[in-house]
């Protein structure tokens, strides 16, 4: 039998070539053909071409193609904006790209490539899109068209008024995605194109698992979402993670991780806020100073504050910490600059709990370890993972003073690090995680649900294929 051939595609950026990466080793693992096609416009940053140079290095399996795109003709506009345009405007390469190879099975698409599902219809190729957040997310995105139908700009409501969508908890005002919030603006209005559009392919592979989100699934199963189309398929097919490599002794290895060696079991406060996470640097004191209360270990990474990004990449300690703070928590803490082997860490047996930006990669790899959060969200729909986080999923707790950009207070810090490292709330939040970890391990066997709905996708693939009489 020949073997199938996916092309994924994804949209500009680290973030969003990393999960299509974890995306295209599932693919692999079930003796699929892979090729990531990625666009390359002139104004690439330095840092993602670094990052995929790994990603090929790391995955000989895959095999990754550079389609050279023009930029966007705004370059003053939006980031939203300026993506898409880059992205609809590499549709003729893609298309070349795609009429070259001798056969294409499926296209799987980035949320951001909406205007690629042209090209797929063009050549008959079926187009499924991978969506890397939680499923709860899908349901609010795919729902914002038809809700902004008959509601006012979110901008001009109450921070606290609560919005409902279907599947999820309310979830508050100041929550909600920035780019969304003026309806009559031009970013909202591409943002809700694209939802549209996202509807519009064979159906959405989700990077979760159904046990995880059953109220979500059920909204989008039954088509509520989006009540004047039909219903979409969704198939969540997590969790796909990285898995870091095995810890062991080595030359090679952080030096994180001796460090990490040598601490008590659960004993260390792990934080981490991704490729974007900056702090101004009166928020770094304010943590610091948390931090050295509680009492308790840490490994912490740091960047340079935002304005200072271009000019000093590698953060300096002694100026932007408390005056001692380095010196005082020497042996119980540990600060990095700009980077650590995150999967590595969360995995290591000395860490007991995680503060992070609910990037949902990063909160994967924390349940994947049975590793209680506390939530600091930065941007995107970061705040949204944490609304669903803590009140649906029970698998985290929330930093107060993280909205629009505000300062969270050292009280604060010190206050939900004692609460999830001392008291029973805690220890039922361990709990929480060990349970969900199993489940989780669960979904991925060969009966589980996430390979049940794995298998369904590639059987509705195949009659897809038929169906439009795909060339192979």
């Amino acid at each position: 039998m020949t073997t199938k051939t996916f092309v994924l595609f994804p949209s500009l950026g680290v973030g969003h070539l990393n999960p299509m990466v974890e995306l295209a080793k599932h693919l692999r693992r079930r003796g699929l053909g892979v090729i990531i096609a990625v666009i390359d416009p002139p104004n690439n940053d330095a840092m993602s071409a670094d990052a995929m140079a790994r990603l090929a290095a790391a995955n000989p399996s895959v095999t990754f193609r550079i389609l050279p795109a023009p930029a966007s003709p705004d370059p003053g506009a939006h980031h939203v904006k300026r993506n898409l345009d880059t992205l609809r405007l590499a549709n003729p390469v893609l298309r070349e790209f795609l009429r070259s190879l001798p056969a294409v099975d499926a296209l799987l698409l980035d949320m951001f490539c909406v205007d690629a599902l042209d090209v797929a219809a063009e050549l008959a190729i079926p187009a499924y899109f991978f969506f890397p957040s939680p499923a709860s997310v899908l349901a609010v995105f795919s729902h914002l068209p038809y809700y902004y139908r008959n509601a006012p700009s979110l901008r001009e409501m109450d921070k606290a008024a609560l919005i409902r969508f279907p599947g999820i908890p309310p979830i508050r005002n100041v929550d909600m995605l920035a780019t969304v919030k003026d309806k009559e603006s031009e970013t909202t209005k591409i943002r809700l194109y694209q939802f549209k559009r996202m509807m519009e392919g064979k159906g959405v592979l989700v990077n979760s698992f159904d046990w995880l989100e059953p109220k979500a699934l059920k909204a989008l199963a039954a088509g509520v979402c989006v009540p004047d189309m039909p219903k979409p398929r969704v198939y969540l097919i997590g969790p796909l993670v990285d898995a870091g490599k095995k810890i062991g002794s080595g030359a090679e290895r952080h030096a994180c991780l001796p460090w990490l060696d040598a601490q008590p079991r659960r004993s260390v406060v792990f934080l981490c806020f991704g490729s974007q996470g900056a702090f101004p640097a009166a928020q770094l004191k304010e943590l610091a100073h948390g931090l050295e209360s509680s009492g308790h270990r840490f490994l912490w990474t740091v960047r340079s504050p935002p304005e200072e990004q271009s000019t000093s990449p590698e953060p300096d300690l002694e100026r932007l910490l408390p005056a001692g703070f380095l010196e005082r928590t020497k042996g119980r803490g540990m600060v990095v600059k700009n980077w650590v082997p995150q999967a590595e860490v969360v995995q290591h047996e000395a860490v007991g709990a995680f503060v992070t930006h609910c990037g949902w990669n990063s909160t994967l790899e924390a349940i994947m370890s049975a590793l209680p959060m506390m939530c600091w969200p930065l941007y995107a729909e970061q705040a949204m993972n944490k609304v669903i986080m803590v009140e649906e999923m029970k698998i985290a707790v929330s930093l107060d003073g993280y909205e629009e950009g505000g300062l969270v207070k050292a009280e604060e810090v010190e206050t939900k690090v004692r609460l999830v490292m001392e008291t029973e709330e805690g220890r039922k939040l361990r709990e929480k995680l060990v349970e969900t970890r199993d489940m989780a391990l669960n979904a991925g066997k060969d009966s589980g649900s996430s390979e049940v709905a794995f298998d369904k996708f590639m059987r509705d693939l195949e009659k897809s294929r038929l169906e439009n009489g795909v060339r192979s």
